[in-house]
Order: structure tokens, then sequence, then C-alpha cells
């Protein structure tokens, strides 16, 4: 593989354009908004440059490292001619299957069709593919040129082949590869998300401050990021469509998303990206201010 193809210009996409155009594959990088590509790819050159001051990297690689990457607002200039493709757009299943049926319309048969799902099952993802043998899982970690996991996700019908050339293509990446079975949250989501859920419980419950939580986690468990502080940075969104998509494969109220988690994504709370979650943002993106409504 040397052409690919990385939809989304997030934080999830743009990182995993910036993983693949590091080590020297031809990466495009789609998204339907040119301010997005236009942001996304900003975010690359900041992180390329925080990579040159700490002199992990040199002049060069950064240049190279851009020069890599084409932006594209359409989808079929996008795929045209890659031997991989990587969807990073928003977690929500419609828009995965709409994109995925396109891109079973528009790629070569041989073109391998990867998800960076970190929930939605990739046997239903493939269903719409005419050969849903080439459809798997790729679910990277934020921030994807730094964590070194890629959860690969084999669906029903992934063929042997697509999952060993993936495990070796990650291998290459410099990252860790390890192969799991396709159910709702796979395994890093399905361990992390309820432990976010419950420690959003113990705050709705009255237990411990936001601040109190995380200490506990950090200090007790050696966490790096406290529960909460972790949630704000993944995005309450996030958070909250991966518990609806765990609660609604598995019908166990163990995953049912705490009420207080829903009114803060319906109130536009989401973390880091609004400014505001469980810490306020407004003047640092580190947790070191607790938002106002869990401080009195």
């Amino acid at each position: 593989m040397k052409n690919i193809a990385v939809i989304g210009a997030g934080t999830m996409g743009n990182g995993i354009a910036h993983t693949f155009a590091q080590f020297g594959y031809k990466t495009n990088l789609i998204d339907v908004s040119e301010k997005s590509l236009e942001r996304g790819m900003n975010t690359i050159s900041g992180n390329l440059d925080r990579m040159l001051a700490k002199e992990k990297i040199s002049e060069d690689d950064k240049n190279n490292t851009l020069s890599n990457i084409t932006t594209f607002t359409e989808l079929s200039k996008g795929v045209k001619n890659v031997d991989l493709v990587v969807e990073a757009a928003t977690e929500n299943v419609d828009l995965k299957l709409s994109i995925f049926k396109q891109l079973d319309e528009l790629c070569s048969k041989d073109t391998v069709l990867a998800s960076n799902t970190s929930s939605i099952s990739i046997t239903k993802i493939a269903s719409v593919v005419s050969n849903p043998e080439r459809v798997i899982g790729m679910h990277f970690m934020n921030p994807v040129p730094v964590m070194k996991l890629v959860e690969i996700i084999r669906g029903y019908n992934t063929s042997d082949a697509i999952t060993s050339s993936i495990m070796d293509l990650s291998k290459k990446l410099k990252k860790e590869p390890v192969e799991v079975n396709d159910y709702p949250g796979f395994v890093a989501n399905r361990i992390l998300m309820p432990m976010i859920n419950e420690s959003i419980e113990t705050l709705y419950n009255g237990v411990a401050g936001v601040q109190e939580i995380d200490t506990v986690m950090k200090l007790g468990m050696a966490h790096p990021m406290g529960p909460l502080q972790l949630a704000d940075f993944i995005g309450l969104d996030v958070c909250l469509s991966i518990l609806e998509v765990m609660y609604n494969g598995f019908k166990n109220p163990k995953y049912a998303p705490c009420p207080l988690l829903v009114n803060m994504v319906q109130a536009g709370k989401l973390g880091v990206k609004s400014g505001e979650g469980f810490y306020d943002y407004s003047e640092s993106r580190k947790a070191e201010k607790i938002s106002r409504q869990f401080t009195s």
C-alpha cells in the first residue's frame, strides 16, 4: 500500500493523515468543508512544529510530511486510485453507511476500506459493500501521532488476508496493532466508557467533586488523566454516542448513559472542543479550572 485516503479532517482524521504522511505514504485528506481541511492542515503543521522543537523530527521531515498530504472536498477525486481508505467521519452510523455505499461505487474492488469507528459494528458497515471481506476497523487512539495502539477489528466477513495486511501496515507506522472481534465498543471503549460513565454518575450522585474524582483515579490508579478530564478530551458527545451504541447493542442497563452526561451534551457542554465540560477551557486547554456549574 502506497496511496492512502483519509475521510474527515477533524481531530482523528488529521491525526491519521499526519501519521501516514510522516511515514512516507501519499495521503489524500478529504472533507466536505474547506474550512475543516484548513483547520486540519493547520493542526498537522502545528503538531509537526512541536515535534521539531523537541528535536524528534528535522525540518526536512516536516516539509516532506506536509508535501505528502493533498486535500480534497470531493470524495470521488480523493479516493481515486488509492490502496486504502480510512474513514474517520463523525461517529454516526447513518453517515458511515452512506460513505461506505459511495466508496463501494467509487473505489476499485481491490481497495481496502477501513473505518476508524470507536464503537459501530464493522459487520454492519460492511453490509452495504458488495465485497465485505475487504472492510475492516482501524481504531486509532487520540492523539494519533503519539499513541501506539491501533485496534484492528475484524467484521464477520473480513478476510484473513486483509486482516494480515492491515496488521502489517500498522506496524510500519510504528504502531502496536491488536486484533479484536466485532462487538459493540470493541475492547478499548467497552472497558473505558463504563468507567467514564460511572465517574459521571459518582459526580451526579454527589459522592465527590470533579477534581476529587479525577485526583483519586490519577493518584490511586496511576491514570495519567482523570476520567472526567479524559471525557472532556474525547468529547462528551462522542462518549454519549459510544455509550448509546453499546446500550442499544447489548440491551444491558449498565451501559445506559448517565442523565448528567445527556444533559451536558444537549446543553452544548462538550468538553475541550466547546470550551467547557467538566472543566472550563476558556483560558487554557489544560484542565485547571472547574466548570462553574460544579463549583457550588
